[in-house]
């Protein structure tokens, strides 16, 4: 008897199997003032069971990030996302999180404490908010938007951040408009 085993794992070169991870490629997609759509309107209960409304941030640029704990990208771009939040100016930037997969909301922010993030994050397990970013919803996890003061998308890394510096850099370009 011929028995085969298919191993797969989270790479730049293949998913993790029936898990749906798709690995973006972690360009980053600016978007013309003139043809940025709508604000994204996407509100929802925090890991920590608080509400959160993004039209409550209006007049900031706000950085969102599509999460989830299993995810080994996510978790290797989350210390960028935290240390880029501590140098933007608190008062002009907000930084957004979504969890998607995590199966409890404790599981969510377990990692959160673990990886020093202090910022709220809406917990999605369904992903049902994704399809509120409209032709820029993403295809997984990890996925950042950064939103200009009207919350419109003004950028879009569909994949893992290349650096928090190509992060910051997006971030002042917003907040210069």
């Amino acid at each position: 008897m011929l028995l085969s085993v298919a191993v797969t794992g989270c790479t730049d070169i293949s998913g993790t199997g029936d898990r749906d991870y798709v690995p973006g490629d972690g360009k980053v997609v600016e978007v013309a003032d003139g043809d940025r759509e709508d604000p994204v309107e996407l509100a929802g209960e925090t890991v920590q069971g608080d509400p959160l409304d993004l039209a409550d941030l209006r007049g900031q640029v706000v950085v969102v990030n599509l999460w989830w704990s299993g995810c080994g990208p996510c978790i290797k771009e989350m210390p960028m996302l935290v240390e880029a939040e501590g140098e933007l100016p608190a008062d002009e930037t907000a930084f957004v999180g979504i969890n998607i997969r995590d199966l409890a909301p404790e599981n969510a922010a377990s990692f959160e404490r673990d990886a020093g993030v202090d910022y709220p994050s809406i917990y999605d397990p369904g992903s049902t908010l994704v399809d509120e970013f409209g032709r820029y919803a993403p295809y997984a996890p990890p996925t950042t938007w950064v939103l200009d003061r009207e919350g419109r998308v003004a950028a879009l890394v569909n994949g893992p951040l290349p650096s928090k510096e190509t992060l910051l850099t997006v971030v002042e370009d917003v907040l210069d408009e």
